[in-house]
């Protein structure tokens, strides 16, 4: 099973910028799909983004333009690179692995997740 850990949530104004990361241990990560998910308090979790073990990534139509998703296997760690954050992007951040290389597919291991707060 995989273990995941996010790291680099935070506050910060609308405009500005965060960068989460996700580091995974127990399996080879480089052979599953990765996503990040969004829970924003009273709401259902949601997809945000997502990449296959090959490279290619998916996004909510909300986010497109701003986050990107990327991945390092030889350091077994994802990230998302959030831009021009706004007030509505507010929710935990969780990264979660697919058990699988490609999408869609089923969610396999979730990690505890990371706050994230835009708010002047």
């Amino acid at each position: 099973q995989v273990q995941l850990v996010e790291s680099g949530g935070g506050s910060v104004q609308p405009g500005g910028s965060l960068r989460l990361s996700c580091a995974a241990s127990g399996s080879i990560f480089s052979t599953y799909a990765m996503g990040w998910y969004r829970q924003a308090p009273g709401k259902q979790r949601e997809l945000v983004a997502s990449i296959t073990s090959g490279g290619s990534t998916n996004y909510k139509d909300s986010v497109k333009g701003r986050f990107t998703i990327s991945r390092d296997n030889a350091k077994n760690t994802v990230y998302l690179q959030m831009n021009s954050l706004k007030p509505e992007d507010t929710a935990v951040y969780y990264c979660a692995s697919y058990l699988g290389p490609y999408l869609p597919n089923k969610v396999g291991s979730w990690g505890r997740g990371t706050q994230v707060t835009v708010s002047s």
